[in-house]
């Protein structure tokens, strides 16, 4: 089975869809993404990219909600805090580095990673 994102105009994938491989066959009986492509097209409208449920397709499997980078080629996840940054592998990463030890869920008012306490 093969995965396509549809995108809207800024690129924010609205929605994902399986796709049969034998619809995705050129004449060669290949699998093609621009075959792939024209299927959804053709059913559905829009504009789409493949995407991958492992991952090997344009960085990771796209969710309603991410952005597909054009430049890039590659899927970018939503931006879970407005402090986040994109790092150097195309991830989000908090303004400081989650700590080594214990659970910890991110306080984005506070800036900081706030320890979560386990029960005994």
């Amino acid at each position: 089975m093969a995965h396509f994102a549809e995108l809207d105009g800024s690129n924010v994938v609205t929605q994902v869809i399986v796709v049969a491989n034998s619809d995705c066959l050129d004449g060669d009986g290949n699998e093609s993404e621009v075959v792939g492509i024209a299927f959804c097209k053709a059913l559905l409208g829009g504009t789409w990219k493949q995407t991958s449920y492992n991952g090997t397709i344009r960085k990771q499997y796209a969710q309603i909600g991410d952005t597909y980078d054009a430049t890039k080629n590659k899927f970018i996840k939503i931006k879970p805090y407005a402090s986040w940054a994109l790092d150097g592998n195309d991830d989000w990463k908090a303004p400081s580095a989650y700590p080594d030890t214990g659970t910890h869920s991110w306080n984005e008012s506070a800036l900081r990673w706030d320890e979560v306490p386990q029960p005994e």
